[in-house]
């Protein structure tokens, strides 16, 4: 599963787990690192970490392990890189201050 069927399979399994104000950003014309970005929010700390425990597992299931994954420990920003869709779970305060979509738009 690569790139667009990827991207698709990401951003349903995210609504399926409740993330919130979920975007994705084509990022393949702008940077070689991966074809899409897709960025949402978690109410708490706690929230984004289940977000990316739950994406993680359901990625594992599928023999889709991601390549990466960063900022777990503190769960303010959890990346989640999988090649072609790297998945942003943020809280509302640190997308606010970080503007990725304004960054990659």
């Amino acid at each position: 599963m690569q790139g667009n069927e990827l991207k698709d399979f990401i951003v349903d399994q995210l609504e399926e787990i409740k993330a919130q104000e979920i975007k994705v950003l084509a990022i393949g014309e702008k940077s070689t690192i991966a074809d899409y970005m897709v960025i949402c929010n978690g109410t708490s700390s706690r929230h984004v970490k289940s977000i990316a425990t739950l994406l993680i597992k359901e990625l594992k299931a599928r023999e889709l392990p991601p390549i990466g994954v960063e900022g777990d420990d503190v769960a303010e920003w959890v990346l989640v890189d999988c090649g072609d869709v790297i998945a942003h779970i943020m809280l509302p305060q640190t997308r606010d201050y970080y503007q990725l979509e304004k960054l990659w738009e």
